[in-house]
């Protein structure tokens, strides 16, 4: 792993593409992620951001961004102004092109800055987005800043497998992730499973009732096709992810899949879909 520490002009990015519609800003703690050579990395589509690869392999390297806490804290009136001048929410997607809780935030804690800064400079919106049950370690923080904002986490948790045969291990095991599920739960902050990408279910109605039960508030289901930022998930049929969901379920790589998958779940709870899903936007 090549590690490098840089220093930040910007932290705070106006969002366009598919993200306009879930939030005003990103935020990324880091450029590349440790999370690259597992499953989830497999078929990250920031592996195919030549802007933030520069040439370098999807999980061999991190950039963390070690003033990002003092920018953000410069930044953030105006950035806030910005938003709301366009009538819109001052609203935060931590992170969109990395993981908040990869393994070297347990010695960086840029993100764990970032959140203490934001008790003094709250958005109006916070949204939470990580693979792993290390954002267990910041829930009194973030307990905090939901009385601060509206703040949700998002949990992701691609099926009821830990992983699909063909692909390296996930981050955290799906058993870790169903008891942050819980813990969230039970410390009353809004905590969503981010079904993304789709992986093929064994059980749905076991899966759904699993979630329910451990205390999500909601679902959001997102298919590697439109949800890898292609029409037709071409970013994701180039790496084995689509090789190992075709070998399990064929019927699992066609969008109308996602769309059974959705009117099991809203027997259970209220369902996101893609980016109106990320954005909180949910029918039962």
């Amino acid at each position: 792993m090549d590690i490098s520490q840089i220093e930040s002009k910007s932290v705070l990015t106006r969002t366009s593409g598919y993200l306009k519609s879930v939030c005003s800003h990103s935020l990324n703690p880091y450029i590349g992620c440790g999370f690259g050579r597992s499953s989830c990395g497999v078929g990250c589509y920031v592996r195919f951001n030549p802007w933030l690869t520069r040439g370098r392999e999807w999980g061999r390297f991190v950039d963390v961004k070690r003033n990002a806490p003092d920018v953000y804290a410069k930044t953030c009136p105006r950035e806030k102004s910005w938003a709301r001048g366009r009538g819109h929410p001052f609203s935060i997607f931590l992170s969109s092109s990395t993981d908040p809780w990869q393994p070297l935030e347990t010695k960086f804690r840029i993100t764990r800055r970032l959140l203490e800064v934001m008790q003094t400079y709250p958005p109006d919106e916070l949204i939470l987005q990580t693979h792993t049950a290390l954002i267990l370690e910041d829930l009194p923080l973030i307990h905090t800043l939901a009385g601060l904002c509206r703040l949700r986490v998002h949990l992701s948790i691609e099926g009821d497998r830990d992983c699909l045969t063909g692909l390296p291990q996930p981050p955290c095991s799906l058993e870790d992730r169903i008891r942050a599920l819980k813990e969230f739960s039970k410390a009353g902050v809004s905590v969503v499973a981010c079904l993304s990408p789709l992986y093929p279910l064994q059980d749905a109605h076991r899966f759904f009732s699993l979630l329910a039960q451990s205390g999500a508030t909601a679902v959001v289901i997102d298919h590697f096709i439109q949800g890898d930022g292609t029409p037709d998930g071409s970013r994701t049929l180039k790496t084995s992810l689509a090789q190992a969901i075709n070998k399990v379920s064929p019927q699992a790589m066609r969008l109308s899949y996602r769309d059974e998958v959705a009117q099991i779940a809203k027997s259970y709870l209220p369902v996101g879909i893609s980016s109106q899903g990320f954005a909180g936007q949910y029918t039962q």
